[in-house]
């Protein structure tokens, strides 16, 4: 083992497996607690999406079940802190409400050779661009600074040739991605271990192959001296690398550098789909989490007063 390498802070990554890899089967396991993390950004924070739709008129081929369902995934950006959940009765503050309305007519004096349909037709796709946010109660003055809209305006909702219309009216509420996923506030959320470079003092790599030796890692992560050949690691430039364990292919590197990762440094890679941006998407999961450790801590307190109750202690759900 080289020197360097510390087995209760650091992951051996080795040419056909892994070692000192802790147990799952003892608290205070840190995997645990980021699996957590990317469970709760996909369950329980919220966001605004549409999920009634009123169809007055639709006589696209698009039936209005599939057309609705369509509509739900148009991520919006709307801030949820804006919106209150809905609790059965449509407001104001509970309920943003939008108009979609589209007929597909002939342009007139078109070149008879033409056969592009942006040209020969006018709204022959229907973009989320088009949905006609329809303020409510308050709303104008509260959403002034960010009218609720969505975050791409060139999603296709569906395609209409002459003749063919549509008339909506679409109510989109507060939900979490526990009812249904078109709330879900990322598109991917994953994590990985910091990667960790070992070079072994004890046996450097030959000046002649330190340059086939930078190439067996990701660009930036290995420097090498111009003059003398000596090889060292670039520690602001270790999570660009992949592991991809190029390095234990060739014998003459064999003992010259040993590959982990750091078990207790995570780096995340979170994808927004909706309103929030990744950097604040990340601290509104732990804000759920703490509310949640909260509400355990508050009845296992209950559990340890003495108040001469036997009752079970009743938690919420969620």
């Amino acid at each position: 083992m080289i020197k360097g390498f510390d087995p209760k802070h650091h992951v051996g990554v080795h040419p056909e497996r892994v070692s000192h890899v802790s147990s799952t089967d003892y608290p205070g396991h840190y995997p645990e607690e980021d699996n957590s993390w990317d469970l709760t950004k996909f369950k329980q924070v919220p966001t605004i999406c549409i999920e009634r739709v009123y169809v007055w008129d639709n006589t696209s081929i698009i039936v209005d079940e599939v057309l609705s369902h369509r509509l739900g995934l148009v991520p919006l950006n709307v801030d949820p802190i804006l919106m209150d959940f809905p609790d059965g009765q449509p407001t104001d503050r509970n309920t943003l409400v939008f108009r979609l309305r589209a007929r597909c007519e002939r342009r007139r004096n078109v070149p008879k050779d033409t056969t592009d349909p942006a040209q020969l037709y006018t709204n022959h796709e229907v973009l989320s661009s088009q949905l006609e946010w329809v303020p409510q109660g308050e709303q104008a003055s509260v959403m002034a600074s960010r009218p609720p809209a969505p975050t791409n305006p060139n999603i296709v909702l569906v395609k209409l040739r002459p003749g063919q219309e549509i008339d909506m009216e679409l109510h989109a509420v507060k939900g979490v991605g526990k009812d249904h996923a078109k709330f879900s506030p990322v598109a991917t959320a994953s994590y990985r271990l910091l990667p960790k470079i070992i070079l072994n003092p004890a046996k450097p790599v030959p000046p002649s192959l330190a340059d086939k030796f930078r190439e067996c890692f990701s660009d930036g992560v290995i420097k090498v001296n111009p003059r003398t050949k000596e090889v060292s690691v670039d520690e602001n430039q270790a999570r660009r690398e992949t592991m991809s364990r190029e390095v234990y292919r060739y014998p003459a590197f064999d003992g010259c550098v040993q590959l982990a990762r750091v078990r207790d440094h995570f780096l995340f890679n979170i994808e927004s789909e909706g309103f929030y941006p990744p950097q604040r998407l990340l601290l509104e999961a732990i804000a759920v989490m703490r509310t949640k450790i909260s509400t355990i801590k508050k009845a296992a307190q209950a559990l340890l007063d003495d108040s001469g109750t036997t009752e079970d202690v009743e938690m919420a759900e969620g």
